[in-house]
């Protein structure tokens, strides 16, 4: 079975963290097939494999005068945000229960965006040299993962209504010549919890999976 938890409250990076590590462990345990996270981080910089400190244009002392958090993860890519307005999703899943090929996976994760900006007539595409989604020359959905013993970690950012100040603070994912887009900027009244609603479809339709809805407290970190 495959399950997804949608919370419905900001959720620290760390948390986000430890409740990645216990599907994780859910999964590897044969408990579910996969389990997807639906979530909103209060504001935290990432930085991924291929580093990304050089690519932050804001002192550290003034990002902790901000309140933001700054995080090293084990996820490829480079320095990005994440922050209200910003759907996060962590696709838990075991590939031996769907394919083994990474590139695949990608390719997939990066179709649920394209898919689920579609339904609000916004024509999204990939860019052949970068990892992502993009509205013409502008990113608009952020990707990064992680593979252990053929489950997944880690996951997609996409851009609602985010606060884009915190992007003009880092150069997000090392590229300096394109922009950031979100998709209030075309569709000014788009409502979050339907964008969440559409991506969870989307996560259905190309990955070929029923997705069950659980309840927040079925990875409760203690």
């Amino acid at each position: 079975m495959f399950a997804v938890v949608r919370y419905n409250r900001y959720i620290k990076y760390e948390e986000g963290l430890e409740l990645q590590k216990k599907a994780y462990e859910s999964v590897k345990e044969d408990k579910f097939e996969g389990i997807l996270l639906v979530l909103e981080h209060t504001p935290v910089f990432t930085t991924g494999s291929s580093g990304g400190v050089k690519n932050f244009l804001t002192s550290p002392e003034a990002l902790a005068a901000e309140g933001i958090d700054v995080y090293e993860t084990r996820r490829g890519g480079n320095v990005t945000f994440h922050g209200p307005g910003q759907i996060v999703a962590y696709p838990i899943f075991n590939l031996a229960k769907l394919k083994k090929d990474s590139h695949w996976f990608m390719d997939c994760i990066e179709s649920t965006a394209i898919k689920t900006l579609a339904k609000y007539n916004l024509q999204a595409r990939r860019k052949p040299e970068y990892r992502g989604v993009w509205v013409g020359d502008e990113k608009i959905t952020a990707i990064g993962i992680r593979i252990r013993k053929w489950i997944t970690m880690h996951g997609m950012a996409l851009n609602v209504n985010v606060d884009k100040r915190y992007f003009a603070m880092i150069n997000p994912c090392g590229i300096k010549e394109f922009g950031v887009a979100s998709l209030e900027d075309f569709k000014p009244d788009v409502e979050i919890g339907d964008v969440k609603t559409e991506l969870i479809r989307s996560f259905e339709s190309v990955f070929n999976i029923e997705l069950h809805e659980a309840e927040e407290n079925l990875l409760e970190v203690r």
